[in-house]
């Protein structure tokens, strides 16, 4: 290593000497060359204090003998330019900034999915609800749900604050065939203090964080309309942490977020219906751990209303969500809620009914729960469960009174950055008057992380 710097501080050297000489575009590499100096300064700095740390650990200790003169180097000048220039390339290649210098990381996930199904997907590759006339069976390959990540380490702020964000895409809009588009998937801005955060963001709304473990089910969460309100919307929320001992806590999030009213079911022979409300969330999560045994609990609230024929049909859920682990091979986790008017925020697409010219709530009961057990380092077996159960007599004949989920899958790590996954699951969709229609859905899956 000491030859290598030793040339370079010499090319640097020699290439100040002739600075006045030289081009425009020469002079721009020289100043690169200064820069570098400086960094094979600091470099210098720290081997000699190395040194100095492991002379006096010695018994007799030894002072640190100073390096030898750099000799004179006998390669012209444009030479060593060049081999400067080489270097600050590779430099540059090891990193992915952006315009304004600031980290970016790429992350992400390149996901193959084969898939079979029964008769009742009615063709679709993995349906969250089955139709009333299912009788097609389906099956094929994707990669549609692979996913691409940008995350970003921004500047320190006012207060001692830290910027920091992240963006997720996927190809999972448009159709099959050719007609795969890249989507927004979910999208974050925060501003961390120490107890404080305060954030913009495209994501699951407050009081639903978490969501089962599948690689069969990406392009929409696992459980969607079966238990797991998991839709993706714009938000603004703020979270504050507080510490009771060092091992409990507590934290406090509170936020606005943008209801999708199509959740309500109702069509566009309603024009006055709008398609987003503000919605108005809370979630308090008490977390203790001792060991590998964790616990946290959270409890949480969604307020908001939808406008529709001149009426205000209220939105109130009510939800808890949960973390057990009471060794560290296992996790029991889910969530549940209860409450009306859910499917502004992702559940069955029926929220409001419309009766004798008044508009009213369907009231729904729902959730979902997952046991995990950690077999080995590589392998995960994984399983779960959710539901929503709507009121029957807030629902015209038709509508669905019950939608089901079930699943399990084991995953295995092959390699640092590659998982595969193996998932058995089936949707069972009870519609009032007509009985319950089921379908299995068997996975296979590839994943590569990067």
């Amino acid at each position: 290593m000491r030859p290598k710097l030793s040339c370079l501080l010499l090319a640097a050297c020699a290439a100040g000497s002739v600075s006045a000489q030289q081009p425009p575009e020469m002079q721009q590499v020289i100043e690169r060359l200064d820069r570098l100096e400086a960094q094979n300064r600091d470099l210098m700095a720290e081997i000699r204090a190395l040194r100095l740390q492991l002379a006096a650990g010695q018994s007799s200790p030894e002072a640190a003998p100073e390096a030898p003169a750099p000799e004179a180097s006998s390669q012209p000048v444009a030479e060593r330019v060049e081999v400067a220039e080489r270097r600050l390339a590779d430099l540059d290649q090891s990193k992915v900034s952006s315009e304004h210098r600031l980290p970016v990381s790429l992350t992400g996930m390149l996901l193959f999915n084969a898939f079979l199904n029964g008769k009742g997907a009615a063709g679709a590759d993995n349906p969250t609800v089955l139709p009333l006339s299912g009788r097609q069976a389906s099956g094929g390959g994707t990669f549609r749900q692979s996913v691409i990540g940008l995350k970003l380490d921004g500047p320190s702020v006012v207060g001692g604050g830290k910027v920091t964000g992240a963006v997720y895409m996927d190809f999972f809009g448009g159709g099959t065939g050719l007609n795969q588009t890249m989507r927004l998937r979910v999208a974050t801005l925060d501003t961390t203090w120490k107890n404080t955060t305060l954030g913009l963001a495209f994501d699951k709304p407050i009081i639903a964080p978490r969501e089962p473990d599948s690689l069969a089910q990406v392009g929409v969460s696992p459980l969607t309309a079966a238990g797991n309100l998991w839709l993706w919307q714009p938000q603004v929320r703020v979270e504050h942490r507080v510490s009771l001992t060092e091992q409990a806590g507590l934290r406090a999030q509170f936020g606005v977020y943008q209801t999708s009213e199509s959740g309500t079911g109702l069509s566009a022979d309603y024009p006055d219906l709008a398609r987003a409300r503000p919605g108005y969330q809370g979630r308090f999560e008490f977390w203790t751990q001792s060991g590998s045994r964790r616990i946290e609990i959270a409890p949480g609230f969604h307020v908001s209303s939808t406008r529709v024929i001149g009426q205000s049909v209220p939105s109130r859920i009510f939800s808890i969500d949960w973390l057990i682990r009471p060794v560290a091979r296992v996790d029991f986790t889910g969530t549940f809620f209860q409450g009306e008017n859910v499917g502004v925020v992702g559940g069955l697409r029926q929220g409001v009914s419309v009766i004798n010219g008044r508009a009213r709530a369907v009231g729904a009961t729902g959730g979902w729960a997952q046991f995990t057990f950690r077999a080995t380092q590589r392998a995960s077996f994984h399983f779960y469960g959710g539901q929503e159960d709507d009121r029957n007599r807030d629902l015209e004949r038709g509508g669905i009174g019950k939608n089901q989920g079930y699943g399990a899958n084991i995953m295995y790590r092959l390699g640092s950055n590659i998982l595969t996954s193996f998932e058995a699951s089936q949707v069972r969709t009870t519609y009032l008057g007509s009985g319950t229609r089921i379908n299995p859905h068997y996975d296979l899956a590839f994943a590569y992380l990067f």
